[in-house]
């Protein structure tokens, strides 16, 4: 069973990791993340994925709430409890959700691997340039939501573990596999190679992606909302546009990402 250990003071060493959350954020924790509040500590804690809690931290008002759940922990992850006012200055801000996670990610397997470890009918997200932590986090609630199997993200994209884009996701990023291609890594010959087919969206895609027959591994191509997705990549791949009403030619590409995704899982009727 957990160790629940009570904190005091806010420059406890033992909650160090928690310590000013938003700008530890910005350059990373070495190898960790935070998760915040109860739906997403869940995910962590219960769903399956590469990824693990190191310690909680909560307030002292949610431990009867969270009771059920810290029961199950083993006596390695400690438990720290403190009341809301020293929750808040180690974070730095209010943490009105009154529960806080460090988590331990999984090593990149990498594009190669993790395309290989997938079956014979298989969907992948791959996300280019996706530089707001919001459309992240939203892209990988849509993806766990159309059973995406991977997500492939260029060597631009934000990382799917920050804070904010774990909570925007529901915790969708914590088990939803995901890899990030090394600089100058050719996406769509790391899809060739898996013999994954590669279908870009684009607002001036050829295609209508409506009535589109799925093929049986597939990788759905997104790019970040005004510059899209790289000319020299659209020039290579099968490309698809989402129907819309004259005057309008885009989404945001959280949206555009739900509606395509739609169309390739969701059955139709005759």
């Amino acid at each position: 069973m957990a160790r629940l250990i009570p904190i005091d003071d806010p420059d406890d060493p033992r909650v160090a990791v928690y310590r000013q959350v938003r700008e530890r954020d910005l350059v990373g924790r070495q190898g960790g993340f935070i998760a915040e509040g109860e739906v997403v500590l869940r995910v962590l804690l219960t769903r399956s994925g590469p990824h693990r809690a190191a310690s909680l931290l909560v307030d002292g008002k949610r431990l009867a709430k969270l009771s059920p759940l810290i029961e199950t922990l083993p006596e390695a992850i400690p438990v720290h409890v403190a009341g809301q006012a020293v929750l808040d200055e180690i974070a730095g801000f209010h943490i009105h959700r009154g529960i806080l996670a460090h988590g331990l990610r999984a090593p990149d397997p990498g594009a190669a691997a993790l395309l290989a470890s997938l079956g014979e009918t298989a969907l992948v997200l791959v996300l280019h340039g996706i530089a707001n932590h919001d459309n992240m986090g939203g892209l990988f609630r849509n993806a766990a939501a159309f059973g995406v199997d991977a997500v492939l993200l260029d060597a631009t994209s934000c990382d799917p573990l920050y804070r904010k884009a774990i909570r925007v996701s529901v915790g969708a990023a914590l088990h939803i596999p995901f890899t990030r291609l090394v600089p100058g890594e050719d996406a769509l010959a790391v899809l060739e190679t898996a013999g994954i087919e590669a279908l870009a969206l684009s607002p001036g895609g050829a295609e209508s992606l409506a009535g589109l027959a799925r093929p049986a591994r597939a990788a759905l191509i997104l790019g970040a909302e005004g510059p899209g997705l790289p000319p020299d990549l659209l020039a290579r791949a099968r490309t698809f546009r989402i129907p819309m009403a004259t005057g309008w030619d885009s989404l945001n590409v959280a949206s555009a990402a739900a509606i395509a995704l739609h169309e390739l899982t969701c059955p139709r009727s005759i």
